[in-house]
């Protein structure tokens, strides 16, 4: 094929412009050269490509950021939209329910919480954690215990007349501490005492009384004037008679949870029952005593 020099004569079936150099440019359909058509195309996939584009004063976004933004608007409006539903469901049900008092916030339950276990404290009723006992226990048995003690707050704080706990014969540089700060969240700002003393030397002996299955004294109502000890012990080998024992050398009282007279056993051959519990399940059963 052969090609013309610049300046020949061809024609061509386009309209041409004359350049400032004389230099003939074709022109598109919009009647722009091509040469201003290619930079208006590379200005567009700049603007598309970053993230704005400031033309006459407006802030032109790429078509990814637009897409972003419409998405957090739909977010945000349908946050907007269940809010409002749900406050108009808690109207409605306060106008049908009258009598039923609207849902606490967590804020006002953390403060009545605190307020009855502070009440507790000190007008009763109380309940030590003798942990004296837990250096003959190994690392999975004190693991064990310190769930305990997290089930046992947990369920105490939810009472309607909670013991003050007490944990004595517990230090801050034993193992037992480190495996409930590890495994507990919030377990420093427990509201409960900690005592490296023992329960019979922290209270007058008479308060006393040592819950301990092996008790022939079932406990049927609760003194407030009255210091409850359960054994804090997780025992895989179930030794015989650890805590009446040590009630025994202290001469102190003793007394078991009434779990012959009221609990239910079912009738399947298979089912073990044992009269020994965990300490939070000890307070699952004082708790309705209280009310008796």
């Amino acid at each position: 094929m052969d090609w013309r020099l610049e300046g020949s004569t061809q024609k061509v079936e386009s309209p041409v412009l004359k350049g400032e150099d004389g230099i003939l440019e074709e022109t598109g359909e919009d009647g722009l050269p091509e040469g201003f058509q290619l930079l208006q195309i590379d200005a567009e996939g700049e603007c598309q490509e970053g993230e704005t584009l400031a033309t006459g004063g407006t802030a032109w976004c790429s078509k990814n950021v637009q897409r972003k933004q419409r998405h957090w608007e739909k977010i945000v409006a349908a946050k907007k939209s269940k809010r409002k539903q749900e406050k108009e469901r808690r109207k409605a049900n306060r106008a049908e329910n009258p009598g039923i008092c609207p849902q606490h916030s967590k804020r006002f339950l953390r403060a009545l919480t605190k307020e009855k276990l502070l009440e507790a404290k000190h007008s009763g009723p109380r309940l030590c954690i003798d942990l004296s006992m837990t250096h003959h226990m190994s690392k999975k048995e004190l693991s064990r215990l310190a769930g305990q003690i997290r089930r046992l707050y947990g369920s105490n704080k939810k009472a309607d007349r909670p013991f003050w706990i007490c944990l004595t014969g517990f230090t801050i540089d034993s193992p037992l501490y480190e495996e409930c700060v590890r495994m507990n969240d919030g377990f420093s700002s427990y509201l409960l005492d900690i005592k490296e003393e023992d329960c019979f030397s922290l209270f007058p002996l008479e308060t006393l009384v040592y819950l301990t299955p092996d008790s022939e004294h079932a406990l049927e109502d609760v003194d407030l004037n009255k210091v409850y000890i359960l054994g804090g012990l997780v025992d895989e080998s179930i030794q015989k008679k650890v805590t009446f024992q040590k009630a025994w050398e202290y001469s102190v009282k003793t007394a078991r949870l009434p779990i012959q007279e009221y609990m239910v056993r079912n009738q399947n051959g298979k089912n073990y029952h044992s009269e020994i519990l965990a300490i939070n399940q000890g307070t699952s059963y004082t708790a309705p005593i209280q009310h008796v």
